[in-house]
């Protein structure tokens, strides 16, 4: 038997006389009706709310206005396609039918995050900026056990350069390196006595990447001044995202390269090729050494149109997974 499914909502006067239509033609092209209301979920209301009533027959769609002859045509038609594929005893349309009978405790899984999702997002980044911040909290309260299971777990994915970190509860919010000449603050050198960490094939490096701090310089954070701020920028508009209703349309990938990957690329690598020994790219790129200020901008830039990038093209599949599932229920449910 045909499945019909009609897209609706209430108070809708041409759906109910489609819905009649529809009644009127069951003897001649026997289909179990299948009614969605497209209030119940806010992608099928933004979809459909302009265009109703919506008829779905098999890969056949009409939308208004919707005739009593186009009804019967396509029903003609969907009919026609069933009988054809149940002739050639197709295995592909045999196996989506059975598929379509039960929803299982897959479907019941991605129907749960296809709805939330940003949820989802939003908490993971939460926890994954909040523990590195939540590391020197620990070392200041003398809970140095978890504090260094955090920096252990956060070393695989940031450089934890000393240099080039947040510290917390201690004397400067930073301690740059005398190279990136930042006004008003100690540097890391002189704060430390870890010397040599300006040359990227010094050893002192390991050193600097170890230092987590004490009690007057305070305890660096667990990642980067520049992958805090770009992990933070996307919690940030996961947050406004989902306050504004998940509206935001994608950013288009031009603006998002001239945008969020040129002024990080530009900083970043300008900065790591700088300070190679390499005589020949010394002429072209003098030494430099980024300011916290830079790497806070770049990577809140970055994280900012990346998410601004992304979020709206996951919405657009999330959007149209629990679209699939809304009606997979509706159809089991009219079955029953």
């Amino acid at each position: 038997m045909l499945h019909v499914t009609l897209f609706t909502k209430k108070d809708c006067k041409l759906c109910g006389e489609v819905k009649a239509d529809l009644q009127a033609l069951q003897s001649q092209y026997p289909h179990r009706l299948v009614e969605v209301d497209i209030e119940t979920d806010a992608a099928l209301k933004e979809r459909y709310g302009r265009i109703l009533p919506v008829v779905e027959v098999g890969p056949y769609t009409l939308q208004a206005p919707i005739s009593r002859q186009k009804l019967q045509m396509t029903l003609g038609a969907a009919t026609d396609r069933k009988n054809q594929l149940e002739k050639l005893d197709d295995p592909v349309y045999k196996y989506k039918m059975e598929k379509g009978k039960n929803l299982t405790t897959g479907d019941r899984i991605s129907f749960w995050i296809a709805k939330r999702y940003l949820l989802i997002l939003n908490l993971f980044m939460l926890i994954y900026v909040g523990l590195p911040i939540l590391a020197p909290a620990l070392m200041y309260l003398g809970a140095e056990g978890p504090a260094q299971i955090i920096y252990r777990v956060y070393k695989p994915l940031c450089h934890q350069f000393g240099f080039r970190s947040f510290f917390l509860f201690g004397e400067q919010p930073f301690y740059p390196l005398a190279e990136a000449k930042v006004a008003g603050y100690k540097t890391f050198e002189e704060t430390t006595g870890i010397l040599g960490v300006d040359d990227p094939y010094s050893m002192s490096r390991f050193d600097a990447r170890n230092y987590i701090g004490d009690p007057t310089v305070g305890y660096k954070t667990a990642l980067c001044q520049r992958d805090l701020a770009i992990y933070a920028a996307i919690l940030v508009f996961g947050v406004f995202y989902g306050a504004t209703g998940r509206r935001l349309k994608s950013l288009h990938w031009l603006a998002w390269l001239l945008l969020g990957i040129a002024p990080i690329g530009l900083d970043g690598f300008s900065q790591l090729f700088s300070q190679f020994n390499w005589e020949w790219l010394a002429a072209l790129v003098p030494y430099r050494e980024s300011t916290p200020y830079l790497r806070v901008l770049t990577g809140a830039l970055f994280g900012l149109f990346t998410a601004w990038f992304a979020y709206p093209n996951i919405e657009e599949s999330m959007s149209e997974t629990r679209q699939y599932y809304v009606k997979k229920a509706a159809v089991i449910e009219a079955a029953e």
